[in-house]
C-alpha cells in the first residue's frame, strides 16, 4: 500500500469516526430556574400565636398531659402528627407554619380552655400566662389513689 492510499484510508477512518461521533452528541437543554413563591402566613391574634409556640415547646418536652384533658375533637392528634412529620424545622418556622396550617386545631383546644376553665384566651399573651396556668391545673389535679 502506498503512503497516498494509507492517507486516504486514515481521512475516510476519520471521516466515519466523526459522523458517529456526529450522530451520539449528547445536547444538553439549556438550565432554567424556576423558584417557588414565598409562603403567604395569615395573620394571627397574639394569643394564639403565644399558645402555639407553648403548646410546641410542651410537645417537645413530651408534656402535654393535661393538654389533652382539654382535647375533645382530636385536635392533638391532627397537631401532633403535623409536628411530627415537620420536626426538622427550626422552632419559630414550626411554630409559623404549623399555625399556618392547624389554626382551627389550636383555636378548638384554646376554646375549650376558655369554657372549661374561664380562662380569657384574649388575655393571655405572654408565654408565662400559659405556662402559669398549666402548672395551675397540674396543682389541682386530684392525689387519692381511691
Amino acid at each position: 500500500m502506498t503512503e497516498k492510499e494509507e492517507k486516504n484510508i486514515k481521512e475516510q477512518d476519520q471521516e466515519k469516526e466523526e459522523q458517529e461521533n456526529e450522530e451520539l452528541k449528547v445536547i444538553v437543554p439549556e438550565v432554567t430556574w424556576t423558584t417557588m413563591p414565598a409562603a403567604e402566613f395569615a395573620e394571627q391574634p397574639k394569643y394564639l400565636q403565644v399558645f402555639t409556640d407553648f403548646y410546641i415547646a410542651k410537645f417537645n418536652q413530651r408534656d402535654l398531659e393535661i393538654m389533652n384533658t382539654y382535647d375533645v375533637d382530636s385536635n392533638m392528634v391532627d397537631i401532633n402528627i403535623y409536628l411530627l412529620d415537620n420536626i426538622k424545622f427550626g422552632h419559630k418556622d414550626l411554630v409559623s407554619h404549623a399555625l399556618q396550617d392547624h389554626a382551627q386545631n389550636f383555636l378548638n383546644i384554646v376554646a375549650e380552655i376558655a369554657q372549661k376553665d374561664d380562662v380569657t384566651a384574649e388575655n393571655m399573651t405572654s408565654y408565662q400566662d400559659w405556662d402559669d396556668w398549666y402548672e395551675d391545673r397540674r396543682n389541682n389535679i386530684s392525689t387519692s389513689l381511691s
